[in-house]
């Protein structure tokens, strides 16, 4: 029987296909699932550092959330990140349609745990508490006798016209005693920005409303004076929400990992600074790291 003359061409063969294997592109890379964010311009809180919508973490400013937030992303690389600005109400109707979303500038609410997963950030900082925001013509009408205001004594007056944003949260404490107040409790007015409601109370077409004073220092408010409140200190601690959804749960779920990792971390403070600035009050420091001891000790916190 003859000898296959093709035999001795298979090495060659076996070569050239390898060559043409290395040569050949490689396979794409699967594209990363996307993260979506609830962006809005409320400085100081969430600050633009380029004075627009963040089409990339780094467009994210300085803002306690924003600032946090920029965190968390640069913890999240298995995300494609992107930012959509909307209302508190749009991201409401967004989510109810079916869209996966995640929000820094959700409280968490019982009546939102129907749409919402939550999960925990930080404990409350001086920054978080709430004031009475009144225009300093009427500054008397707010003063008794050097003592703190209190909201259960400020719902009872006729004589004074609060408003505020409609759908916001402040809080267990405030909220309670604003939903207990029923048809008592000021009216409330759809408000994409607080600058908007406080722009309102320089032109005196209300009394009061409630707002942090870090928003009415970045307004250059100078008409407007801050009251501490009583019941100020009404937020628990700060909350990422995301969708209740399948997607939904595993972003909170990523989002509450990269929050222990950031407790973990064993360069803390230097995450601290980058993130409150070298002038943060040592009160406030030492409040974060016990709350990030107790966060790295323990497991997930979403519902």
């Amino acid at each position: 029987m003859g000898r296959w003359r093709g035999a001795g061409m298979l090495p060659a063969l076996m070569l050239a296909a390898t060559a043409a294997l290395a040569q050949s592109p490689a396979e794409p890379a699967a594209p990363l699932p996307t993260l979506r964010w609830l962006v809005q311009d409320m400085a100081p809180a969430f600050s633009y550092a380029h004075g627009h919508a963040p089409r990339v973490a780094e467009d994210l400013g300085d803002g306690e959330i924003s600032g946090f937030l920029r965190l968390l992303i640069q913890r999240l690389p298995q995300y494609r990140h992107e930012f959509v600005e909307a209302s508190l109400p749009r991201f409401e109707t967004l989510v109810r349609q079916g869209a996966t979303l995640c929000s820094a500038l959700h409280l968490r609410k019982p009546e939102r745990l129907e749409w919402l997963y939550f999960t925990q950030l930080y404990p409350p900082l001086f920054s978080r508490q709430i004031h009475v925001i009144v225009h300093k013509d009427n500054l008397a009408r707010f003063q008794s006798q050097g003592q703190v205001l209190q909201l259960s004594d400020l719902l009872q007056r006729k004589d004074l016209v609060g408003l505020l944003p409609r759908d916001r949260a402040f809080g267990p404490r405030i909220d309670g005693l604003l939903q207990a107040a029923s048809t008592q409790a000021p009216a409330t007015v759809v408000a994409g920005r607080s600058m908007h409601l406080l722009a309102m109370l320089k032109a005196k077409r209300m009394d009061w409303t409630l707002d942090y004073p870090t928003v009415v220092d970045a307004m250059g408010g100078s008409d407007l004076v801050k009251l501490p409140l009583a019941e100020g200190r009404s937020t628990a601690v700060a909350t990422m929400a995301c969708s209740r959804s399948a997607e939904g749960k595993q972003r909170i779920e990523a989002i509450d990992a990269a929050v222990r990792k950031l407790a973990q971390d064993p360069q803390r403070d230097g995450w601290i600074r980058a993130w409150r600035g070298d002038a943060i009050d040592e009160t406030e420091r030492r409040a974060i790291l016990r709350y990030m001891d107790e966060r790295a000790r323990g497991g997930s916190l979403v519902e």
